[in-house]
């Protein structure tokens, strides 16, 4: 085999190598793994109108012991609003624990300015495992969660079902 040859077999090894997704399962020794980056991409509301980018806009984000959230959406009177958080997390095959450690919700319909959680609180909820795909309710927060490895579908009943696609 000419240096050639050996030189074009790398290109390709490599160019496979490249297209392999580098997703993490979302299940493994140590128990569900659901980090990663989320994009919100669609929200479908109770009647059954669904907005997309720029009427809702979020990005969550799992490392390996944090969440970050950021989320702003449009009621419908056309007012603009968000809500963050900050907090860490350990999830097993059997339970979900977030320990909250800031939240801010800009214009809750109660306020007319941004509502701050300071105050550190930790809950535990427990965690549903169905083929490929875990499923929690989120303690602090409306939703119900479900990650597979493309995407996180949250459903807050008579709220919204919003979706999230995976993208790191």
């Amino acid at each position: 085999m000419n240096k050639c040859s050996i030189f074009r077999a790398w290109v390709a090894v490599s160019l496979a190598v490249a297209a392999v997704p580098l997703s993490v399962p979302l299940a493994s020794a140590d128990g569900p793994n659901i980090e990663g980056t989320y994009l919100l991409v669609s929200r479908t509301l109770p009647d059954g109108t669904l907005q997309r980018p720029p009427t809702i806009n979020g990005l969550m984000s799992y490392s390996r012991q944090h969440r970050n959230l950021n989320v702003m959406w449009t009621d419908a009177d056309g007012t603009p609003r968000s809500y963050s958080l900050v907090s860490t997390y350990k999830l097993t095959s059997s339970e979900y624990t977030e320990t909250l450690l800031y939240n801010m919700y800009d214009r809750p319909p109660e306020s007319a300015g941004p509502v701050y959680g300071l105050e550190s609180k930790t809950a535990t909820v427990p965690v549903q495992l169905t083929g490929k795909s875990v499923q929690f309710k989120f303690p602090f927060d409306l939703p119900t969660a479900v990650f597979d490895a493309e995407r996180l579908t949250a459903t807050a009943p008579g709220a919204f079902v919003d979706v999230w696609q995976k993208v790191r």
